[in-house]
């Protein structure tokens, strides 16, 4: 089977939330990337709130590197919106070399947004499921965010949220 492998930095950290996209993507390690930062400043095509992206300017991101079937790859893509203020992204991660990712697009970029609660709660749980340092779960945790608009996709995305916090609760 080709693989091929993904930097995820935000909402896809954590396996659980990538495996209900991606059911073949395996966690291969995390890492650090000095010369790149987090921020939720994509704009989202879906309901208009933050989403996460990178940019070049040297906080440092934590990467978790997953290798996914290549059959997949269009799957992740669409999942990710790519073209729709998303652009595909190529990384050298140190330990893992060269790793797709995703990028927002100059025009997809607000830095007024703040993303929704259960969103920037998947970013949380990735980042303590991979055990990235503390200072770094910290800064995401205070990251402000909004109630999601729709009840309906709150309701579904907070399930979701509670199935891996109980997942890892099972597995502590």
């Amino acid at each position: 089977m080709n693989k091929y492998r993904y930097a995820a930095y935000g909402s896809n950290l954590h396996p659980v939330r990538l495996d209900r996209r991606v059911p073949s993507a395996t966690l291969l390690g995390t890492d650090f990337l000095p010369t790149w930062s987090l921020n939720f400043s994509k704009t989202s095509h879906v309901d208009g709130t933050g989403k996460c992206t990178i940019s070049e300017d040297g906080d440092g991101v934590y990467v978790a590197v997953y290798e996914i079937a290549t059959a997949e790859e269009v799957i992740l893509d669409r999942c990710e919106g790519l073209g729709s203020g998303y652009n595909s992204l190529t990384l050298e991660v140190p330990g893992f070399g060269w790793c797709k990712s995703y990028i927002a697009d100059e025009g997809a970029i607000d830095e007024s947004l703040v993303p929704t609660d259960w969103y920037r709660e998947y970013v949380v749980l990735g980042c303590e499921f991979n055990q990235f340092p503390e200072d770094y779960i910290a800064r995401v945790r205070k990251v402000e965010c909004c109630q999601d608009p729709d009840p309906q996709r709150s309701r579904k995305e907070w399930e979701l949220v509670e199935s891996i916090i109980k997942c890892g609760a099972d597995h502590g």
